[in-house]
């Protein structure tokens, strides 16, 4: 798993701007691209691209490289921050991608509980 250091800020960001069902995934075992997804859902393509901006000015503060993909999608936005790739989805693009049952292997936080 991630350094603390690395995911409480994005833990926050998502927090910070009211996300929900947010879950963090360790696949540093299944993986050789990434340590950790974060998941989280958004309530409308505007929430969505809301959570996006915290985040990726929480990466500016942090000095993180990252690259954005589905930035207008309006089912999944995806950052890329090298060993931890964090997912913000609408509740149908969740339902759809089933990311959680993907890497059902894989030891899940889900944040909040």
């Amino acid at each position: 798993m991630l350094p603390d250091d690395t995911v409480s800020p994005l833990i926050q960001a998502l927090q910070d701007k009211l996300a929900e069902d947010i879950t963090i995934i360790d696949v540093s075992r299944e993986s050789s691209f990434a340590d950790a997804f974060i998941l989280a859902t958004g309530n409308s393509d505007v929430h969505m691209k809301t959570l996006l901006d915290n985040l990726t000015e929480a990466m500016d503060r942090m000095e993180r490289t990252y690259r954005v993909e589905g930035e207008y999608s309006p089912k999944w936005i995806l950052l890329d921050a090298g060993n931890v790739v964090i997912n913000i989805f609408s509740r149908e693009g969740r339902d759809f991608y089933r990311l959680e049952s993907i890497w059902a292997g894989a030891e899940m936080t889900r944040v909040g509980d």
